[in-house]
């Protein structure tokens, strides 16, 4: 099996461009349910894996010892936009755990968020390290070690103790051997792993229905899931496709976007029906979903938000009403010059 046609643009009567990928659909039982293209893809998580990384934290009492509100959870799951909210959320998240954004080992890059990137070019002020969009989930994993006793300086290396303990954590979720997983560095400079499509949509699925695993597990996903859809403007941005979709899903969808066309999505028991099992999605568009900035210097990718609402409409996830809100991302788009003269469309072309 490969990748298959997922998204298609057009221009005139012309079919432009075609975006390939696979996707995989898997319930908390292990049973996949719906698929397209190659499910048993192995592609790296990159930033869909920040649940995942911040889990044995929380399952080992982070939250209580250094008193993480839902909103600073919510947070050490981000790839924020590095606005001002995110950045001051959190500089106050590392005062409370005592560390310094120098111990932060993720570089900085320039801020997603239209008015901060617009007051540092305006200032000529170089980004710091807490505008990285994974700044969030480096302070959880500092302060995971902290709260261990453990070195900080080198808190990313693959053999620490708490890599080690994420690294074990992902791969009992996802139900697949240590020796199955590829490991590579994230653009934050942080150990990610890949898996097959399938295995990281189970991992999705048994995170949202946590019933087989232990009680302590159990509560941290419960903890975990409920911070990122009570507060989703922490996970990404205000008006970002996870937060709008979360916010949409009103606690029964959580999401987080990857780099490189990668998206994970969960569904919560009962969605589909009274006794529906939690759903686990993963999707993967194999050239990457580069993101195009439009004039008011806004980024967004092509091809992963208008995928993913259809692929939510085809199990019937989202009502109309809620695709209808969703409506600015797909998943059926004109497409318009620079005069504001629609040239195409842009549309899914799958079927699960």
């Amino acid at each position: 099996m490969t990748a298959q046609p997922l998204f298609e643009t057009t221009r005139g009567q012309i079919v432009e461009s075609v975006h390939y990928g696979s996707i995989a659909v898997v319930d908390s039982n292990g049973k996949m349910i719906a698929s397209y293209g190659d499910p048993q893809t192995v592609a790296f998580l990159r930033s869909s894996a920040k649940p995942f990384q911040v889990l044995p934290f929380v399952e080992r009492g982070g939250v209580e010892h250094f008193g993480f509100t839902q909103r600073e959870l919510s947070l050490s799951c981000a790839s924020h936009e590095g606005s001002d909210m995110h950045v001051q959320a959190v500089i106050a998240l590392q005062k409370k755990i005592g560390i310094e954004e120098s111990n932060l080992m993720c570089g900085s890059h320039l801020p997603g968020d239209v008015d901060e990137l617009k007051r540092l070019i305006v200032g000529d002020i170089h980004p710091r390290t807490n505008h990285n969009n994974c700044s969030g989930k480096h302070t959880a994993m500092l302060a995971h070690a902290r709260m261990r006793g453990l070195p900080l300086e080198n808190y990313l290396d693959i053999v620490h103790p708490i890599q080690q303990d994420i690294l074990g954590t992902f791969a009992e979720m996802c139900l697949i051997l240590l020796s199955e997983i590829q490991l590579g560095v994230d653009g934050c400079s942080a150990p990610n792993f890949a898996v097959p499509l399938y295995n990281a949509a189970l991992g999705m699925a048994r995170y949202c229905d946590p019933r087989e695993l232990s009680e302590t597990r159990a509560i941290a996903c419960r903890k975990v899931t409920a911070a990122m859809s009570i507060y989703p403007e922490m996970v990404s941005g205000y008006g970002e496709f996870d937060e709008q979709l979360m916010k949409v899903g009103e606690g029964n969808i959580v999401c987080k976007r990857g780099a490189e066309g990668y998206q994970i999505v969960g569904i919560m028991p009962g969605v589909l029906s009274p006794d529906s099992p939690g759903i686990g999605i993963t999707l993967k568009v194999t050239d990457g979903d580069a993101a195009r900035m439009n004039d008011q210097l806004e980024a967004s990718p092509r091809v992963r938000p208008a995928a993913v609402i259809e692929i939510l409409r085809q199990l019937g996830v989202l009502s109309s009403e809620q695709i209808q809100a969703l409506a600015a991302f797909g998943p059926e788009k004109s497409i318009r010059n620079h005069r504001e003269i629609v040239t195409g469309k842009s549309y899914p072309v799958f079927k699960l």
